[in-house]
């Protein structure tokens, strides 16, 4: 996975908190533009959407199955 690009859910585009994301067709993966050569976190592209959809439920609500 090397085609990175700041995903759209990243603060403004000040620097300060840039979340940069790469996929392919079975996982998605997560680092932070502003130490790009450190850890990177990658998920199964399934766990990874159940997270955002998990992320955008109202607070309190319980998670998807």
């Amino acid at each position: 996975m090397n085609n990175w690009r700041k995903s759209s859910y990243s603060g403004p585009d000040d620097g300060n908190e840039c979340v940069e994301i790469a996929t392919s067709p079975t996982h998605v993966a997560v680092r932070d533009s502003k130490t790009p050569a450190r850890a990177t976190l990658t998920f199964p592209r399934a766990a990874f959407t159940r997270f955002l959809t998990t992320m955008k439920e109202p607070k309190g609500s319980p998670p998807p199955r």
